[in-house]
């Protein structure tokens, strides 16, 4: 068994960043998915939709949500999911350091890898003090 990831993001986001891990690693080594959120979208419509999504990642050990933006819809409905009895964790910032970072690890708990997400988020920021 292995936890599911599931990036709940804006229009667009989500499967530009799945297919940007697969450039990086052909073969996930976790099952990934996206749900992303178009702004007519209804909220109520999308949760619906969205914990279909995580119910059929959960193999037992819990889905990983990682969302694009802290506060926003998206985020807001992937953090919804627990309330509909999916056992999760969530994590915002999403970028591509992150989710690399979580695959590389998928032999981790669900509680490891929130941890393991956020590293991964802040260490792929670089700034260029030239």
């Amino acid at each position: 068994m292995s936890v599911g990831v599931l990036l709940m993001t804006h229009e667009a986001v989500g499967k530009a960043l799945i297919s940007a891990a697969r450039h990086v690693m052909p073969k996930l080594p976790m099952d990934v998915d996206a749900v992303e959120v178009p702004p007519s979208a209804d909220p109520d419509v999308m949760r619906t939709l969205t914990a279909k999504h995580a119910r059929d990642l959960d193999h037992g050990d819990g889905v990983l949500v990682l969302a694009d933006l802290y506060g926003a819809t998206p985020c807001n409905i992937g953090l919804s999911l627990s309330e509909l009895g999916v056992h999760l964790r969530c994590v915002s910032g999403l970028n591509l350091p992150m989710l690399l970072r979580v695959l590389n690890y998928s032999d981790k708990s669900l509680t490891e890898l929130t941890e393991i997400a956020a590293s991964g988020g802040r260490g792929g920021i670089f700034i260029d003090h030239a």
